[in-house]
């Protein structure tokens, strides 16, 4: 079974899918074509329209079979919201998703960082790559209720409604907007087109591929940092090279999408251009119309504001484009720490005095730093960028004790921890420590070393790897 993070993906096997997120919570889905739009009201799936083709709700279980989704369906994705309309998830206890292939075969779990105010989670997605289908975490929030949601995927909503469909209040503010709750990744919703729309165009961009600053944008994001004690950005012409060209596909697609449609995520278009980073942030915006308006939204929202002020963060890049369709702007900002080697040295560092906290507490002794395992660590999360995989076992089939001893390791006994999309040393360590598996990899009597390894880049923008030895 995959443990996914924000952003992580797995192929899913044919046959019927069975998924279900235990708790007090309402499960909807709605279908979608290319556009990211449903093609009418009927791909809403929710309790009181619990059938469409190729997917069934029945008793807070939904049943998906891929291939038999409407025609033109290219994703499904997976929604939320409270058994009782208009209380905030985060007063709920944490959601967590599960998915079961036909043979009752656990394939994936999922459990987001935990929402606060927001009354709907964009939990995840069934995307359609090629022949095949996969499954995508997502853990996006709505703070306007299911109405938000419906409305930014295309499903008419009345505008006098009081309350939405198994969620809370359906009255969207004038230009309301829906923001994602996890990664720092703000989201508007995108007004739906008028009927009749023409067919799709070209996106007209903003390339922003120079270092100048767009209208005041520098100074406004330095203006705020400034006010929490974080150190000013530069823009970067990289950072700058990669937003543009992902605000473009996001407008050539009509959505908001960390992925475009030539299958390249954010992170890659960074990395494509040849920069590397040890930290990283985005924000994935649609709707605000000027650089000024774009960072006052950012600044609107907690977790959102968090990703701009970021101190360890000294370089930024922005880019946006129109969907000449609908008039929407939309936006990509982004926000890294270069690489270096001594950076990569600190990060590592950080990882195992964390990681020894935890052994400390319970009574184990501290793991030493091995240079050995620390290289077979390291080389493991380049691979998973390079070749576009998240397993501990490579897909030549090499495991994490052939890569200890391709190392040079003579360690008897090796345990590994991977993870990916986690933005910082402590929020990784964070996540290991809640997952049983890694905990107890991590609190192992018998393990005396520990080499770690990290790689920005790939499709969840950040890969970890520790390798124990004993």
């Amino acid at each position: 079974m995959s443990e996914l993070v924000p952003g992580g993906n797995v192929p899913l096997p044919h046959g019927t899918l069975t998924i279900r997120v235990p708790g007090p919570f309402d499960v909807s889905a709605l279908v979608t074509d290319d556009t990211g739009r449903v093609g009418g009201d009927a791909d809403f799936v929710f309790y009181n329209q619990p059938v469409a083709p190729g997917a069934r709700l029945a008793g807070g279980t939904l049943t998906v079979d891929p291939p038999r989704l409407r025609t033109g369906a290219t994703r499904l994705t997976v929604v939320i919201s409270p058994a009782e309309p208009g209380t905030p998830l985060g007063g709920l206890p944490a959601p967590t998703l599960f998915v079961t292939g036909a043979d009752g075969r656990a394939l994936a779990r999922f459990t987001p960082p935990r929402p606060r105010a927001e009354t709907v989670l964009l939990l995840a997605e069934l995307y359609r790559r090629g022949p095949g289908w996969k499954l995508r975490a997502l853990g996006q929030g709505y703070a306007d209720g299911l109405a938000g949601v419906a409305r930014d995927f295309g499903v008419d909503v009345e505008e006098d409604a009081t309350t939405a469909p198994g969620g809370g209040p359906g009255a969207v503010p004038p230009g309301g907007r829906g923001t994602a709750a996890t990664g720092g990744r703000g989201a508007a919703p995108r007004p739906a087109p008028p009927p009749g729309r023409a067919p799709c165009a070209p996106a007209r961009t903003t390339p922003m591929t120079t270092a100048a600053a767009p209208d005041g944008f520098l100074g406004l994001v330095n203006s705020a940092r400034a006010a929490t004690g974080s150190p000013a950005v530069s823009l970067s012409p990289y950072l700058m090279s990669a937003a543009g060209a992902h605000a473009a596909a996001m407008a050539a697609q009509g959505r908001l999408d960390s992925e475009g449609a030539d299958g390249l995520s954010v992170h890659q278009r960074v990395t494509a251009g040849g920069y590397r980073y040890l930290t990283v942030g985005e924000h994935l915006v649609s709707g605000p119309r000027t650089p000024a308006e774009f960072v006052d939204y950012c600044l609107s929202d907690p977790q959102a504001r968090r990703t701009l002020c970021e101190p360890a963060c000294s370089e930024a890049g922005l880019g946006q484009a129109t969907d000449p369709r609908t008039g929407t702007v939309y936006w990509t900002a982004l926000w890294a720490r270069p690489f270096s080697a001594e950076g990569l040295r600190r990060t590592a560092d950080e990882v195992i005095a964390l990681t020894n906290a935890r052994r400390t507490a319970a009574g184990l002794r501290p793991l030493a730093l091995d240079p050995l395992l620390t290289v077979a660590a390291q080389a493991h999360c380049d691979d998973m960028v390079a070749r576009a995989f998240y397993a501990h076992t490579s897909p030549d089939g090499g495991e994490p004790w052939d890569r200890a001893a391709a190392a040079g390791s003579t360690r008897r006994t090796i345990g590994e921890n991977i993870a990916c999309g986690q933005r910082s040393a402590a929020e990784v360590v964070e996540g290991w420590m809640n997952s049983p598996g890694h905990r107890a990899n991590i609190l192992k009597p018998d393990f005396t070393h520990l080499g770690v390894g990290f790689t920005g880049g790939g499709g969840a923008g950040t890969y970890w790897t520790q390798l124990f030895g004993g």
